[in-house]
């Protein structure tokens, strides 16, 4: 089965999703189940991973609710709030539902670039490892030595890199980038999500654009650790959910046959605990 291991549901009227505002037009509005099953139907993808938006544990309940609803969606990576250590009871609790395979501070928009490497949150990380629940590092370049720091920390916890890192390809900065994205991948177990680039490229990308900083995730991570996702609705600010499908099956034509199979789903049933899919 294919799976799209990265992909949003939100409603702007439950009034907690801060970033999204009516500037961001096409978002701006609810995108459900609905929206997206002729999507994934036409794409050959059988199920999804439903990823957090919003920074509240009730937003976390909320996509737990609509993955109860829908068969497809396979997981939810929820948040809680690191910073208070009461959040560990909604830990416990959230962890109870099947569905629930991780969480996922929203770093990128923390002002404090140190925020993740603070001892206080020593209490959040050491949870999701008793639990083997996933951890999705939502950050950019900037943050990448910290990341590093912070998985040498705690080696056995389970992380994947959200974007990969969100590489700043529209400036051309592919160096900034390489190099520590190289290193967490050589001194760490983490896995990184093939996803999220076509936002960071110019308007007019093309799969031959993207293939620089491809060709770098597969060098250094190894199919086996790379997990393919849409970042649906968000993707199409760039690109439709097709031409996306479309692009990396071109992207990865150096792969063999099960190396696909394995970034285009296999890799997410393995790192989210998905069971037999």
């Amino acid at each position: 089965m294919r799976i799209d291991a990265h992909q949003h549901f939100w409603n702007p009227a439950r009034g907690d999703y801060g970033w999204l505002t009516p500037e961001l037009q096409t978002l701006y509005r609810p995108f459900s189940p609905d929206d997206l099953e002729l999507l994934i139907e036409e794409a050959g993808v059988g199920g999804t991973v439903l990823v957090q938006a919003a920074p509240t544990v009730e937003e976390t309940e909320y996509m737990l609710g609509l993955a109860d609803a829908t068969d497809w969606v396979l997981g939810v990576v929820g948040w809680v709030d690191f910073n208070d250590p009461k959040h560990i009871a909604h830990v416990d609790r959230l962890a109870r539902h099947k569905k629930l395979k991780g969480f996922r501070p929203m770093i990128q928009d923390i002002p404090d670039v140190d925020w993740m490497l603070k001892p206080e949150l020593d209490w959040a990380f050491r949870c999701l490892v008793a639990h083997d629940l996933a951890f999705d590092a939502l950050v950019r370049p900037e943050h990448l030595d910290n990341l590093l720091a912070l998985l040498t920390r705690y080696p056995d916890l389970r992380a994947v890199v959200d974007h990969a890192a969100k590489p700043r390809i529209r400036a051309g900065a592919f160096d900034e980038w390489a190099g520590p994205m190289a290193r967490i991948a050589r001194e760490t177990d983490a896995k990184c999500k093939l996803s999220g680039l076509v936002t960071e490229a110019s308007a007019n990308w093309s799969a031959e654009s993207l293939q620089p900083y491809v060709d770098h995730l597969l060098e250094v991570f190894g199919p086996g650790r790379l997990i393919w996702g849409s970042d649906w609705p968000v993707c199409t600010l760039a690109s439709s959910y097709q031409r996306w499908v479309d692009a990396t099956e071109e992207l990865l034509t150096s792969c063999s046959a099960g190396e696909r199979l394995a970034i285009f789903g296999g890799n997410a049933a393995s790192f989210y605990r998905l069971g037999a899919v």
